[in-house]
C-alpha cells in the first residue's frame, strides 16, 4: 500500500462530494436526529409487482424512547391471548402462517426446543411472506434452511405485514450471487510515496471518500416481464438495491437473478430479490424481533442476516457469523431501524459494513455491541452512507478491514452522534483505524474514548477526517497508532476537514513520522482551553503543515 497521505479512499476510486457540513448544533437533544429518508430511498416492489414508490413506510420513526414502546406490540400482546399451538413440523408451521395471512394475522406458538428444518421454498422464501401481523413465539426454537438444498431466504416480510419473532433463532438461509461487481480493491490510487524524510502532504488531486461509485440507483423495476396470473401467495420482492439500472431483467445475463425452481404452475415465476438471507423487511413492513438470534446466513446481495426498507428493531438480539456479498454483513437498511441491548458480532461484508450499513435511513443503536466484524474493503464495523444515525452506551470494537477504516465511516453526507461510545482496537490495513468522516459528513461525539485503533496506512489511527466536520466534546483520544511508513497523525489526521476539540484529550498517541498527535493541512482544527494535547509520540503537533493554535511539542 502506498504510503503519503492520500485521503481516506472507499471502494472503487471515489469521487468528491463536495461541500462542507458545518454542524455542531449543541441546542437540541444529542439522541434526536432528523428523521427525513434519503431523497432517492431504494425500493422494494410489493407483492402486487408494482415499486411502492412515494409510501410513508417509516411508521412511528420519530420516537426515541427506550420505554420499549415500538409501534404494534400492544395489539402484539393482545393476539398472544389467542395464540394457537403449532406442534414441531415444518409443514404444519407453513400451513399456520399461510392460514394467518388468510385472517387476518395471528399468535403462533411454536414448540419449545424444536428445529423446523425447511427442505424447499416458494419464490426464494423458505416461509410463507408476511402479510399481516403475525407474531411467532418459541422457546429455545430454530428456524433452519436444511443443508444441501436450493437457495433461499427463511423469512420475507411484505408491505403491510408486521412480524413479531420471539426467542427463535434463524440459521442458514442463502440467497443468490449478484453477479455485479465493482472494481477490485487493487485499483485503488491510494497516491504515490513521499520523498525520502519529508513529512507525506495531502496530494492536490486527492479524492474525497465517498459513497463507492459503482454502487448505482434503483430504477423501478418496470422493465421486468409481467407474470400471467401468478398464484396469489406468490410474492414479488425487490430488484436489489444495487442492481443495475433498469432492474435485473435489464441486466441480462449478469445482473439477471437464477431462474427460481421449477413451480406446479405455468405461470413466469418472479424474479428473486438478493438482500436479506435470514429476514427481508419491504417498505411499508414492520418486523420486531426480541431475544432471538441470526447466524450462519449468508445474502448474495447486501444484508447478510437482515435487509431493512421498512421498519425494524432488535431487543436483546444477536446478529452474529452472517455474511453478504454487498453490504452488510450483519444488518443492511433503507428505512428505520433500532437495535436495543443487542450485539452484531463477527460478519463479514465484501464491500463495506461488515456489521451494520446504513443507506440514506434512521438508525439508533443503545446499549449493544458492534464488535469483531469485518470488511474487504470499506468499514469493518459501521458503513453509513448518508442518513442519520445515533449510537449510545455501545461499543464498536474489534472490527476489521483490509481497505480504509476499522470501526466506523461516514460519507454521503451522513449524520453520525456517539454519546458514550467506545471505539476501540479497531484496525484498517489502509488508512483510518477508528473513524472515518467524509466530505459533507458530520460526526458529534460526546462523552466517547477513542483508543486503541490502527492503521497501516498514510495515518489517521484514531480519526481521518477527510473534508467532514467533527466534533469531540468531553472524550478522550488515546493510545492510536498511525505505524504505515512515513505515517502521520496518530491521534487524528485532519485533511480539509474541520476539527472542534471541547474539553477533550488526546494523549499517548503514535505515528510512524511527527505528528504522534494531531496533523491536519488547514488551520480548521479548534482546540479549547480546557482540552490537552500530550505525551504523543514522535511530536504532539510539531512537523504538521499547520500547528493548530494550543497545541505545543
Amino acid at each position: 500500500m502506498a504510503a503519503g497521505v492520500a485521503g481516506l479512499t472507499g471502494v472503487v476510486g471515489l469521487a468528491a462530494l463536495g461541500g462542507l457540513a458545518a454542524r455542531n448544533d449543541k441546542s437540541g437533544n444529542a439522541n434526536r436526529l432528523s428523521d427525513a429518508q434519503a431523497s432517492t430511498p431504494k425500493q422494494n416492489v410489493s407483492d402486487a409487482g408494482k415499486a411502492d414508490e412515494g409510501r410513508d413506510d417509516t411508521g412511528d420513526k420519530g420516537k426515541d424512547d427506550r420505554s420499549g414502546d415500538w409501534r404494534g406490540e400492544d395489539d402484539a400482546r393482545k393476539h398472544d391471548d389467542q395464540a394457537k399451538k403449532v406442534p414441531c413440523d415444518t409443514d404444519k408451521l407453513i400451513q399456520a402462517i399461510t392460514f394467518a395471512n388468510k385472517n387476518h394475522g395471528a399468535t403462533l406458538e411454536l414448540a419449545k426446543h424444536c428445529t423446523y428444518e425447511l427442505t424447499r421454498n416458494e419464490y426464494g422464501n423458505g416461509l410463507p411472506v408476511i402479510k399481516q401481523r403475525i407474531v411467532l413465539k418459541g422457546e429455545d426454537t430454530k428456524i433452519v434452511r436444511a443443508a444441501n438444498t436450493e437457495l433461499f431466504r427463511i423469512l420475507n416480510v411484505a408491505s403491510g405485514g408486521h412480524l413479531t419473532l420471539k426467542d427463535v433463532t434463524i440459521k442458514g438461509g442463502q440467497t443468490f450471487a449478484r453477479k455485479i461487481v465493482p472494481p477490485p480493491l487493487a485499483t485503488l490510487d491510494l497516491g504515490g510515496p513521499a520523498p525520502a524524510g519529508a513529512a507525506p502532504a495531502a496530494p492536490a488531486a486527492k479524492p474525497a471518500l465517498a459513497a463507492p461509485a459503482a454502487k448505482p440507483a434503483v430504477a423501478a423495476p418496470a422493465a421486468e416481464p409481467a407474470l400471467a396470473a401468478p398464484p396469489a401467495a406468490a410474492p414479488q420482492v425487490s430488484a436489489s438495491p444495487t442492481a443495475a439500472p433498469g432492474g435485473p431483467a435489464a441486466a441480462e445475463p449478469n445482473g439477471t437473478a437464477p431462474a427460481a425452481p421449477e413451480s406446479t404452475t405455468t405461470t413466469q415465476p418472479p424474479i428473486l430479490s438478493f438482500d436479506g438471507a435470514g429476514l427481508l423487511v419491504q417498505r411499508g413492513g414492520h418486523a420486531d424481533i426480541e431475544h432471538s438470534t441470526f447466524v450462519q446466513n449468508q445474502a448474495g446481495g447486501d444484508g447478510g442476516a437482515i435487509a431493512n426498507f421498512g421498519t425494524t428493531s432488535l431487543r436483546k438480539s444477536s446478529v452474529e457469523n452472517n455474511s453478504a456479498d454487498g453490504f452488510g454483513g450483519g444488518i443492511f437498511t433503507a428505512g428505520v431501524l433500532r437495535v436495543e441491548e443487542s450485539k452484531v458480532t463477527q460478519n463479514t461484508a465484501r464491500y463495506g459494513g461488515g456489521g451494520i450499513a446504513n443507506f440514506g435511513g434512521t438508525v439508533w443503536v443503545w446499549k449493544s455491541a458492534i464488535t469483531q466484524n469485518h470488511t474487504s474493503q470499506l468499514a469493518g464495523g459501521v458503513y453509513l452512507d448518508g442518513g442519520d444515525t445515533t449510537i449510545t452506551e455501545s461499543e464498536v470494537s474489534g472490527n476489521t478491514s483490509a481497505g480504509d477504516v476499522g470501526g466506523l465511516v461516514a460519507v454521503g453526507r451522513a449524520n453520525v452522534s456517539l454519546e458514550r461510545v467506545v471505539v476501540a482496537k479497531n484496525y484498517a490495513d489502509a488508512e483510518a483505524g477508528g473513524i472515518g468522516v467524509g466530505a459533507g459528513s458530520t460526526a458529534v461525539i460526546e462523552h466517547s474514548v477513542l483508543k486503541e485503533n490502527v492503521s497501516r496506512g498514510a495515518g489517521g489511527g484514531g480519526l481521518f477526517n477527510d473534508g467532514g466536520h467533527v466534533t469531540f466534546e468531553d472524550s478522550e483520544i488515546l493510545a492510536n497508532q498511525a505505524v504505515g511508513p512515513r505515517a502521520v497523525g496518530g491521534g487524528i489526521l485532519n485533511d480539509d476537514g474541520r476539527v472542534r476539540l471541547i474539553r477533550t484529550t488526546v494523549a499517548h498517541n503514535l505515528a510512524t513520522e511527527p505528528p504522534g498527535g494531531i496533523w491536519t493541512n488547514n488551520n480548521h482544527v479548534e482546540i479549547d482551553r480546557k482540552s490537552a494535547v500530550k505525551d504523543n509520540r514522535p511530536t504532539n503537533c510539531q512537523g504538521s503543515p499547520v500547528v493548530p493554535d494550543r497545541c505545543f511539542g
